[in-house]
């Protein structure tokens, strides 16, 4: 009779806890302390909790993985309200591309939560912020875009927001706003550049 080999079952795989639980206190520790996949996990993970909005806008101003910094933004996009925008207008002013624009997309889609800070981002010391908002507008689907791209080009003494705010009435702007367009041409009557882009943006807004 043959030896019959004896099968020895394959050692039990040892329980290891999660480093930080998958609550609200230890997502946020995970935020913080993993690696870039924990990161990532933790701030998709942090969808469901606005609470949160605040601490993913502080990841993002020294987050540096892109794929965590996406994470980011779709869950403050998920969020939404003030909460939201507050974390994320920080980003204007960053040096950093890529933050800015993720910045200008998730605030576009959140026009009612942004519209009571236009005004006073329009009026920001820093005229590259007012730029910014300018190109915010552009994306923003909110009934004063109009007044406010007229308000830039009626106050605004920066030639390049004066410039940005007609570029982007040429592509929303009405007949009404024609006279706007007339009298920033006459405000910087010395510069041939702001003369020649209301022009252009007067044919767009009559050819509709």
């Amino acid at each position: 009779m043959g030896l019959r080999k004896t099968h020895t079952p394959d050692a039990l795989r040892e329980v290891v806890e999660r480093e930080h639980p998958r609550d609200l206190a230890g997502l946020l520790a995970q935020l913080g302390s993993g690696d870039a996949e924990q990161r990532r996990w933790a701030a998709r993970d942090l969808a469901p909790h606005p609470e949160a909005s605040a601490a993913l806008g502080r990841q993002l101003l020294k987050e540096a993985d892109s794929s965590v910094r996406q994470s980011l933004f779709t869950s403050l996009a998920a969020h939404g309200g003030s909460g939201a925008v507050e974390a994320l207008l920080p980003l204007l002013r960053s040096e950093d591309a890529e933050l800015r624009n993720g910045a200008i997309e998730v605030l576009a889609s959140l026009p009612e939560a942004v519209a009571p800070r236009v005004g006073a981002l329009l009026r920001d010391a820093d005229p590259d912020v007012r730029i910014f908002t300018v190109n915010l507008l552009g994306e923003l689907r909110h009934p004063q875009v109009r007044q406010w791209l007229l308000a830039a080009l009626q106050q605004d003494a920066e030639v390049n927001v004066v410039a940005a705010a007609i570029e982007v009435l040429a592509e929303v702007g009405q007949p009404e706003d024609l006279p706007a367009l007339t009298a920033v041409q006459k405000r910087f009557g010395g510069d041939a550049f702001i003369g020649f882009a209301a022009e252009m943006a007067a044919e767009r807004v009559r050819a509709g």
